[in-house]
């Protein structure tokens, strides 16, 4: 799939001088609606077909942190689909450094009806040739180890 770039803004930029956790969605939002013009899921198709994709869950993991004014890239890959789920995995990437991460689960809609929907023969055939298989860090969740003896 081809990569999203964008430069991050300068209204992006918290107290630390680093891309506020926030815009870090919004880039990968922004990345997710290229894998879905990439799909075929453009905005004319979802418009005359009244469907698109709405998250489910996402996991978002921030890895280092991103400089002012820096250029991002966020590499996509198709890492699972059923007959109305989409899983994808986006990378960011800035100077050569992975960034973060995001995988989100999708679900296919009908938007006049509210309510999911099969994705159609040719969109799911489209997401399954682009299918890769998940990343070693997909899946995870959010744990703490205790030490009994640290209190």
């Amino acid at each position: 799939m081809s990569p999203w770039t964008e430069d991050v803004r300068p209204e992006w930029i918290d107290y630390n001088g680093h891309l506020s956790e926030a815009y870090y969605v919004l880039v990968f939002g922004h990345a997710t609606d290229a894998v879905m013009d990439q799909l075929g899921m453009t905005p004319n198709y979802l418009t005359a077909t009244a469907t698109s994709l709405y998250p489910l869950e996402a996991h978002l993991r921030y890895l280092d942190e991103v400089p002012a004014g820096a250029r991002l890239e966020v590499r996509s890959a198709v890492i699972g689909v059923t007959g109305k789920l989409l899983w994808v995995w986006h990378e960011m990437w800035a100077d050569d450094r992975l960034r973060a991460s995001e995988e989100i689960l999708a679900v296919h809609v009908d938007t006049r009806a509210g309510r999911s929907s099969p994705f159609p023969d040719g969109l799911r055939a489209r997401a399954e040739a682009l299918r890769v298989p998940p990343p070693e860090h997909a899946s995870r969740r959010i744990s703490l180890k205790y030490d009994n003896k640290a209190g």
